[in-house]
């Protein structure tokens, strides 16, 4: 339970107070006017409405309380739009690591997802990965920021199994897309090179299965039509070989058009050419003529307005007194009434009504007003850095959200954290240039937020994917020192003096060098190992 205006807490026993004081002096000089009129008077005047001033102050407290705004608990709230089915499956196969496009096939349809998913915004999305297996990474969902995140995450090491299974991905989006049930339009988009390594006729026959179902395909080619080889390079972009096939001979792949285009025409569906500068924005079109439906979401509510309680229950003190003794109590009724109006405890927040509106941007924007304004600003820079999360403005919502997690609510701090950490492992995967503190960052608020709840399995994700996605330290320079050799009495040669009392011996050097060339062996053996055709000559590019 929090309060929007804890000053307005803190003075409600001295409203309470007050009012109980004016109530007790106006009943006193009803009493001695009464009295002065007639003694009979007076006893009848002295007898009526005793507790008046407990009452008229206890009414005060709860008053004062609800004008404090409290806020608490939680629920759900079910809110409905319009939106499309569409699920994204996207070539993950070592092929799409070809560098006729910049920077590469897969990163360019990565790009191209990420800008569809943005232009999607209230659609239901799903997202499929796939190489010689098809994987489902989100199910159908209108949490576009869930999508972008496993975009971000696509890899060819993600894949169990390689090569390329055109089959089987349009066989898993129509099965992902009939789950979703209701009566919109159903659109499954494939970004591909379409070098499959399925049989033709199964891939034709899946997509023909996509038109009797009603699914709407369409393709987007990546790739050149030249055939290039597929560039083997390590964590920082140097490159190691190009892939080789089984026989050792370099691996070269090249768009398919002729596989592409039999698809298309079996699903009746549209194939987006890999030289269109704006391919997203193209599916975009082909996707605003489909037809939507009203979908419900339904997503938690924290920190529920509360006034309500402490006004019903004035209110039903006031009644009570008024039916046992009409008279005044009647006057406090109303006045209670007319301070409900302008209670802002109940009222929906601008920010929630921008929110409510679809405008992250605005929301953001006006709970950066409430937080300045000095209303639960803790909760305030939360609600803003959620907000701006949502509308992609991640260092707005870094900072905000840097602020709420100074809260003294652990809750709350927690969510500011882990929201934090997402949001620094969001951008780094953006910001080339500033992605190893950015993932420092990441991990280091990931792992605040688990101490907080550290059985987080969410934060526990996130912070696994910001060390795995963290290059590298480069090798030491040779300036740490080495460590102490302890004797334990063995009969071993002692060291070889050094040279000087600084530094390294000769002997120490090469040591270090030596298993750093050995780790670097066993490195370049394990890459050869994956990246090497298996013993089985099966593609798996």
């Amino acid at each position: 339970m929090i309060f929007e205006a804890p000053l307005l807490l803190a003075l409600a026993p001295v409203l309470a107070l007050a009012v109980g004081a004016l109530a007790w002096f106006a009943r006193r000089r009803r009493v001695m006017l009464a009295e002065a009129w007639s003694r009979a008077l007076g006893r009848m005047a002295r007898g009526r409405a005793r507790r008046a001033p407990l009452v008229f102050g206890l009414a005060a407290l709860l008053a004062g309380v609800a004008l404090a705004g409290p806020r608490g608990g939680r629920a759900r709230v079910t809110s409905e739009s319009e939106a499309l089915n569409m699920v994204l499956a996207v070539d993950i196969s070592r092929s799409m690591l070809a560098e006729d496009v910049s920077p590469n096939r897969l990163q360019r349809a990565v790009r191209e997802c990420r800008r569809l998913v943005q232009d999607q915004e209230g659609d239901r999305l799903g997202l499929l990965a796939f190489a010689g297996r098809s994987y489902i990474l989100t199910p159908l969902t209108i949490d576009g920021g869930a999508v972008r995140m496993y975009l971000d995450g696509l890899d060819p090491d993600l894949a169990s199994e390689g090569g390329t299974d055109l089959s089987a991905v349009l066989r898993q989006g129509s099965e992902l897309l009939a789950a979703g049930g209701d009566g919109a339009d159903k659109l499954l988009v494939v970004f591909t090179d379409g070098e499959g390594h399925d049989t033709l006729p199964d891939a034709i026959a899946e997509a023909a299965a996509l038109k009797a179902h009603g699914i709407k395909l369409v393709l987007v080619a990546e790739g050149g039509a030249a055939p290039v080889r597929i560039p083997i390079r390590d964590s920082l972009g140097h490159l190691l070989e190009y892939k080789l096939d089984a026989d050792g001979r370099p691996v070269e792949t090249a768009r398919r058009d002729d596989v592409l285009r039999a698809i298309a025409d079996a699903a009746d569906g549209t194939l987006v050419p890999a030289n269109l500068p704006d391919q997203a924005g193209a599916v975009a079109s082909l996707a605003a003529a489909l037809k939507r439906t009203p979908t419900t979401e339904t997503r938690i509510a924290d920190l529920l307005p509360r006034a309500w309680i402490p006004v019903l229950l004035a209110a039903f003190t006031l009644l009570v007194f008024t039916l046992a003794r009409p008279g005044p109590a009647l006057a406090a009724i109303g006045g209670l009434a007319l301070l409900a109006a302008p209670s802002q405890a109940q009222r929906p927040a601008p920010g929630e009504r921008a929110l409510a509106a679809g405008n992250p941007v605005r929301a953001a924007e006006e709970y950066l007003k409430q937080a300045s304004g000095g209303a639960a600003r803790d909760t305030a820079f939360y609600n803003a850095g959620t907000a701006a999360m949502a509308a992609g403005r991640y260092d707005v919502a870094r900072g905000a959200l840097a602020e709420a997690a100074k809260s003294p609510d652990p809750a709350l701090r927690y969510r500011a954290l882990y929201n934090l950490g997402t949001a620094a492992l969001v951008q780094a995967a953006a910001d080339s240039a500033r992605r190893s503190t950015l993932l420092d960052e990441a991990a280091a608020n990931l792992e605040d937020a688990l101490l907080l709840e550290p059985a987080s399995a969410r934060a526990k994700w996130n912070l696994e994917l910001a060390l795995r996605r963290k290059p590298p330290p480069p090798p030491s320079a040779g300036g740490g020192a080495s460590p102490p050799s302890k004797g334990g009495g063995s009969s071993a040669a002692p060291p070889p003096p050094r040279p000087s009392g600084q530094g390294l011996s000769r002997a120490e050097a090469e040591q270090i060098l030596n298993s750093m060339e050995r780790q670097e062996q066993a490195t370049r053996a394990e890459q050869q190992r994956r990246f090497q055709g298996s013993a089985g000559g099966v593609k798996d590019w």
